[in-house]
């Protein structure tokens, strides 16, 4: 919508579409409303403690089942009278019961339930799909970091320490370093439970043990959130649930983000260097004055939208954690909050696989810039001249190639100079070069894929 509040809703409206089904206000609306459907329908025919008939129980599952964006807005309607979210969508229950001829059982909703019995299991079923949206996302951006690092296993490259010329890596290598640091974090997400709680208005089932002391609530509890909801029960809170699972997704989806942005940083910097090229798509523009431009605009998203991800992150996974005394209401604003960041996050990872989707490397200014810096020697020969006892090797090293372009005449006729070395290996130091001094970096990939 070109006249949205956020970006979110306008420009990157298409990229957010499953987020904002989830996370919406009619998607808080309806995930309410199936949560005090099933905590009735448990009440009733699991506690037993009103009669209701099959055929009552599927008419009860149809107002959820069939939950639409018009009933959605007659909730938001009772809500103007109420103005209580949630005591708005307990009385568009009693209505439809009211029309479905269940009004023997209309009191019987929200039974013993504080709001929050009702908020924090609708965001848990909320996030636990979230997170699932996010894993996907994360493990498709995995898959095409590890497609790079095959490709590029074998292709030898310059790296940069303090942005200077460094020892040589593989590009496979360092791409792989990427997909290594964001699977431990897809594997945390994935098994992260999701909490939830029904316990009353502090935590005590003060209310449901007063009128059915024979009930062991804190079992029935238990049972309710983890067969009905299929989420995790947890016993200890005050009125709200203190968000720990929230929090414990929310750092992990941090942890991404940021190794995100830092593969955004380097990928916009090694196509600066020209060691990648980007694709050309007919009819795009790279600049409103210089038509040369290619610029690297999806890395340059991708770590835009990531910053606000995890901004809002860390403000949620600290913020809903705390609450005063056994209540405030600071958490109901913040949490509303919650699809912004799964969207943001979704925007981030999608723009990321999009620039990666358009590069190709550029093997010749990779090979050139290995030629033209053969001062990256300098570590392997003065190693060489400490194991065979050259005095003082690092020192020397240092005087030829600091702050200097050499030649490879020169490496070789310092190897010449050496006393100490013998012939044979002073034969392999002149024989290396930039391209094949890359250590273990072949195997390193190979190992990233032995160890899946």
């Amino acid at each position: 919508m070109i006249n949205a509040l956020t970006a979110l809703d306008g420009r990157y409206a298409g990229l957010t579409t499953d987020i904002a089904e989830i996370f919406s206000e009619y998607g808080l609306i309806k995930h309410r409303v199936f949560v005090e459907i099933e905590w009735l329908k448990f009440i009733l025919i699991d506690l037993k403690l009103a009669q209701l008939d099959g055929q009552g129980a599927t008419l009860l599952d149809s107002i959820a089942g069939n939950f639409d964006l018009e009933d959605a807005r007659k909730v938001k309607n009772i809500e103007k009278r109420t103005n209580h979210d949630v005591k708005a969508v307990e009385y568009f229950i009693k209505d439809k019961l009211e029309l479905l001829g269940l009004s023997g059982i209309k009191e019987w909703v929200h039974f013993a339930c504080t709001s929050d019995d009702i908020n924090n299991t609708a965001y848990a079923l909320m996030l636990k799909k979230g997170k699932e949206i996010a894993t996907t996302l994360i493990r498709q951006l995995i898959v095409d970091i590890e497609l790079k690092a095959l490709q590029y296993k074998s292709v030898p490259m310059m790296s940069r320490t303090h942005g200077q010329p460094a020892t040589p890596t593989t590009v496979g290598k360092e791409f792989i370093n990427f997909a290594w640091r964001i699977l431990q974090e897809a594997e945390i997400i994935e098994q992260s439970q999701v909490q939830a709680k029904i316990n009353g208005a502090t935590g005590n089932y003060n209310a449901h043990y007063f009128v059915y002391p024979q009930i062991d609530w804190i079992q029935a509890s238990q049972r309710f959130i983890s067969t009905h909801l299929n989420l995790a029960p947890i016993l200890f809170t005050t009125q709200v649930n203190p968000n720990h699972s929230i929090a414990f997704v929310l750092h992990a989806m941090i942890r991404v983000a940021a190794t995100v942005i830092d593969l955004d940083r380097d990928m916009w910097g090694y196509i600066s260097l020209g060691y990648f090229k980007q694709r050309v798509k007919k009819g795009e523009t790279g600049s409103s004055t210089m038509p040369h431009k290619v610029n690297p605009i999806d890395f340059e998203n991708s770590e835009g939208n990531m910053g606000l991800a995890i901004s809002m992150m860390e403000h949620l996974s600290v913020k809903l954690q705390q609450s005063r005394f056994q209540r405030d209401l600071t958490d109901s604003t913040v949490l509303r909050s919650l699809g912004s960041v799964f969207g943001y996050f979704a925007i981030g990872v999608k723009n990321a696989l999009k620039g990666l989707s358009k590069i190709d490397l550029n093997d010749e200014v990779i090979q050139k810039d290995l030629d033209n810096n053969q001062e990256l020697l300098a570590e392997p020969f003065q190693t060489a001249m400490r194991v065979f006892g050259e005095e003082n090797p690092y020192e020397r090293l240092k005087t030829l190639t600091r702050g200097r372009k050499i030649k490879k005449q020169d490496l070789e006729k310092f190897v010449d100079s050496l006393e100490k070395v013998p012939l044979e290996f002073k034969k392999q130091m002149k024989q290396l070069t930039p391209q094949t001094y890359v250590g273990l970096a072949e195997n390193l990939v190979d190992i990233y894929f032995s160890n899946k």
